[in-house]
């Protein structure tokens, strides 16, 4: 069965790091878009970073560009969101979701998701 797992999330100041993990299984990575997604409390879910694992392609959201990195382990079947000076409105529940096709920031077109990891950023 194919299955997302996100990790990493936690409490961390502003202006700290983190790292998120998705780990897929049932499937490889190798044809597949990975987006990482985010929802805070009475808001929209909203696309953070997205990369096609076989092609090397990226892309971010504009509120994240220059902080966030995201990158792949095909070994691994792993894909991972590196998140560096945080700030408060980061807080959110972030999530890994996957489809066959293009690299997208959509939610809707994304047809598999992980259960979510939290991440509060706050001092």
């Amino acid at each position: 069965q194919l299955q997302l797992v996100e990790s990493g999330g936690g409490l961390v100041q502003p202006g700290g790091s983190l790292r998120l993990s998705c780990v897929a299984s049932g499937f490889t990575l190798d044809y597949y878009t990975i987006g990482w997604f985010r929802q805070a409390p009475g808001k929209e879910r909203e696309g953070v970073a997205c990369i096609s694992v076989s092609g090397g392609y990226r892309n971010y959201a504009d509120s994240v560009k220059g902080r966030f990195t995201i990158s792949g382990d095909n070994a691994k079947n792993t894909v991972y969101l590196q998140m560096n000076s945080l700030k408060p409105e980061d807080t959110a529940v972030y999530y890994c979701a996957t489809r066959r096709y293009a690299c997208s920031l959509y939610a809707s077109d994304f047809n598999y998701w992980g259960q979510g990891t939290q991440v509060t950023v706050s001092s």
